[in-house]
């Protein structure tokens, strides 16, 4: 039987803001989280990036969702068509039948019973048949190269597009964690807010998203601080264009409240910690993965605050897939993953 195999094992990050899907060790797909659908037939337009080039440019008769909002499911059909799509992006050409697939999708760590569920049911109904789950602060260490079954402790700060996941792990088991819903896409809704309170100027989602990408920043003072950030708009007022050039400065101050929120929540996660542990981690840093991670100044901010020396991990945006990757062939050693 070896010429056919029935199998096919993917590994997917399924994130608020990105999904990565890994398969043979390798990333197959990286896509954003948006799907298209025809409002009349509900069929798909559109899955990804394409879907993302719509999103906040459409007409009456396509919409354009992102199905999972705060690292949960907010939309079950939705998540389930996007799911489908992606997975027919691994083999595009169509074949007499589809295979049978093994799938380790990571969650959140503060998922509730029923967000599990709700992943899952996604998952099992775009055609996977064994599906596992790992909690993704794990899957974040894994992918960092961290020996999560060693007897240390090590914390992972994961801050993606919907929630920030803090965790301290040590034998294979998350033994503190913290997991709150302030993360990327809340930066981006407070740029929105601070760009229509001080500069009068409306932008939508994916303006607001580039501004953070470009000038974002979680200090005021940066060593080499990026060029001030060009955005074109309309002025709230009289409707007529504006170009309002926007410094890192700025963005740092807007960004304060939530950033502070994140500083609060690992400062409790670390309060839980036991003493043990704790000095392992102030030996060993904590390590900051996920889009959060590329903040400007973040790390810096964070070891001023904390008096640990914060990593950002290589590859932070991939962190989490990869370690899920990792957990996929190892799937009968590591005792952690949940059926």
């Amino acid at each position: 039987m070896g010429l056919f195999s029935f199998t096919q094992e993917i590994a997917m990050d399924l994130g608020t803001a990105n999904t990565i899907i890994i398969s043979n060790g390798k990333i197959v797909v990286d896509a954003p989280s948006v799907v298209a659908l025809d409002r009349r037939t509900d069929k798909v337009l559109a899955v990804g990036e394409k879907a993302r080039q719509m999103h906040g440019k459409t007409h009456e008769n396509i919409r354009t969702i992102r199905p999972l909002r705060d690292g949960g499911i907010a939309d079950f059909y939705a998540a389930e068509q996007m799911i489908r799509g992606m997975i027919k992006m691994i083999n595009p050409r169509n074949r007499w039948f589809s295979p049978a697939l093994r799938i380790v999708v990571c969650i959140p760590s503060g998922s509730t019973e029923v967000e599990i569920r709700a992943v899952r049911d996604s998952a099992e109904h775009a055609g996977g048949r064994d599906v596992y789950m790992i909690y993704e602060p794990m899957a974040a260490a894994i992918g960092i190269g961290i020996d999560v079954e060693a007897p240390e402790g090590n914390m992972i700060v994961d801050i993606g597009g919907g929630t920030t996941e803090i965790a301290v792990i040590s034998l294979g088991g998350i033994v503190s964690n913290k997991s709150i819903r302030i993360a990327g896409d809340d930066l981006t809704a407070d740029i929105m807010e601070y760009m229509r309170r001080q500069h009068n100027v409306k932008v939508g989602e994916r303006t607001a998203e580039q501004i953070k990408i470009n000038v974002g920043s979680a200090l005021t003072f940066l060593d080499n601080p990026p060029e001030d950030y060009v955005v074109h708009g309309p002025n709230q007022m009289t409707a007529l264009p504006m170009e309002v050039p926007v410094s890192y400065q700025e963005v740092a101050h807007c960004l304060e409240k939530s950033v502070s929120k994140m500083e609060a929540a690992i400062l409790s996660a670390l309060e839980q910690t036991p003493p043990e542990l704790y000095a392992d981690i102030v030996r060993n840093g904590i390590y900051l993965a996920g889009g959060g991670a590329l903040l400007r100044g973040l790390d810096k901010r964070l070891t001023d605050k904390i008096n640990i020396p914060f990593h950002i991990a290589e590859d932070p945006l991939h962190a989490v897939a990869k370690g899920t990757g990792v957990a996929l062939k190892n799937i009968d050693k590591f005792n952690f993953l949940i059926r």
